[in-house]
């Protein structure tokens, strides 16, 4: 099974509803995925500013420039899953289905892991279903993000 690094980056100037960065299953080669390792915060000047962080299932990637997973170990094949950043418009989110929910402040950054392969947080091997990570108020703040996953 091969695992890979997904890093997200939202600009101050490219904020949709405030989305961080989708990870879906390819339209036309869909595979499961798993996220292991989630980390986010943010590298503006420091601020008391409090934000609330959801991962929340979706069923489109929505508009957003892509991201490349990069394959922890080079000897592994390029990843199927879409990654993206910087939405110009938001993945389409499953209703109540927020399956990681953080308050954090400003200031501070947030590791989420799986202890054990059995708690990952897994996606289907359905076209354009994933997770999206976003604050559910548009703030202008840069705000930094990496997954680490993989696919069966």
């Amino acid at each position: 099974m091969a695992n890979y690094a997904i890093d997200y980056q939202r600009t101050a100037s490219t904020v949709a509803a405030g989305s961080l960065g989708s990870i879906v299953s390819d339209a036309t080669t869909p595979r499961r995925g798993e996220l292991y390792d989630i980390m986010f915060g943010s590298e503006a000047a420091a601020a008391d500013n409090p934000f609330q962080y959801r991962l929340q299932r979706c069923t489109a990637p929505g508009t957003c420039t892509a991201v490349v997973p990069v394959a922890i170990d080079p000897a592994d094949s390029v990843a199927l899953a879409d990654a993206g950043e910087n939405h110009t418009v938001t993945p389409t989110y499953t209703a109540d289905a927020i399956v990681l929910h953080v308050a954090l402040n400003q200031r501070a950054t947030f590791r989420w892991q799986a202890v054990r392969d059995d708690c990952r947080l897994i996606y289907p091997a359905t076209p354009n279903n994933g997770f999206g990570l976003w604050t559910p108020v548009s703030a202008a703040v840069v705000i930094t993000a990496q997954f680490h996953m993989c696919e069966r």
